[in-house]
């Protein structure tokens, strides 16, 4: 089984270290209503305007101080550790906080950025000896509110295997949610029976060719976080016929052809949150499905864990999905 060592958890904080804090290359998700609007990444964003866009910039963060925790005398802890303090100050959270209050704001980052505030937030509170939990909080209380008014609204769930599926974000959303907002967490489980409850025989047709999400199997990790009693007999009907391996494309990794273009580099990151799916649904298998489902993540994992670094198209982002997988 791989395992997260000491010596891959070094690389993986100093891949992060190095592009938290990198602005360029950046890809923005910024509505301009006038010139005025026309300004860089860090004028926008003074915390997360790293990492190529966004959302990584803020799952980069929640890998360096997931890795800061786990290993506290790691090299590379003392780094994180200034860097955290200098970045996730009051007057930079007020900052990040008043761009979401501009009318144009309304979908910025909407499910997946959202999802991955609240996962950083919830790992900032782990760490006792400094106040970054504390400072992220109203960022956080300001995600859960866009979480609480968007989901009634959501008459139909996304399930692109891209940024804008549903369930992924809920799966990430319904963690921190048990913690700081149970009446979230309901409401995340009552939407997910909603869509997702009734679903049977699953063609699984994936990939696209620019997925990083497993629209299948990120479904049947949301039932399992959020219905963990009624998910034996949902996955029965969901996947019958996991034991021949079908379908057959859930159980064979991606081939990446080219990992400087963006999007195709994206099906590294489909290997590991298969990686990530099937080994925490392992833990809910029949013993034969789930010797078979930790056997496919080993080798979805082993596909992708060599590419963390080479080409920033992936190396801004792919760390994150390994740590999923790896902490699975």
């Amino acid at each position: 089984m791989i395992e997260l060592t000491p010596e891959l958890a070094s690389h993986m904080a100093r891949i992060a270290l190095g592009h938290v804090s990198r602005e360029y290359p950046h890809k923005l998700d910024h509505v301009l209503d006038s010139d005025d609007d026309a300004r860089g990444p860090k004028a926008l964003h003074p915390i997360f305007f790293g990492s190529f866009d966004w959302h990584s910039c803020v799952h980069g963060w929640w890998t360096l101080l997931t890795l800061r925790r786990l290993f506290p005398d790691m090299a590379e802890a003392e780094a994180i550790e200034r860097l955290a303090d200098a970045s996730f100050t009051p007057a930079k959270v007020v900052a990040e906080l008043a761009y979401l209050q501009r009318p144009s704001s309304r979908g910025f980052e909407r499910p997946y950025g959202w999802a991955w505030l609240l996962y950083l937030h919830l790992e900032a509170s782990r760490h006792g000896d400094r106040s970054w939990g504390d400072e992220l909080a109203a960022l956080a209380g300001a995600f859960a509110e866009r979480f609480r008014n968007f989901l009634p609204l959501l008459t139909y769930p996304v399930r692109a295997g891209t940024h804008f599926n549903s369930a992924f974000a809920l799966v990430l959303a319904r963690e921190w949610a048990e913690r700081f907002d149970p009446p979230l967490g309901g409401l995340i489980a009552e939407r997910v029976c909603d869509w997702f409850g009734d679903d049977r025989d699953c063609q699984a047709w994936e990939p696209s060719g620019e997925d990083f999400l497993s629209p299948a199997l990120v479904e049947a990790l949301v039932i399992a976080e959020c219905r963990a009693a009624l998910f034996a007999g949902w996955f029965n009907g969901f996947l019958p016929r996991v034991e021949q391996r079908q379908p057959a494309t859930l159980f064979t990794p991606a081939t990446v052809s080219d990992r400087s273009d963006g999007k195709i580099a994206h099906l590294d990151g489909l290997n590991l949150s298969r990686a990530w799916c099937w080994r925490k649904l392992a833990a809910l298998l029949p013993e034969a499905e789930a010797t078979l489902a930790r056997d496919v993540a080993e080798t979805h994992l082993a596909a992708a864990l060599p590419h963390l670094s080479g080409d920033y198209m992936g190396e801004h982002w792919l760390a994150s999905f390994a740590l999923l997988a790896l902490l699975a």
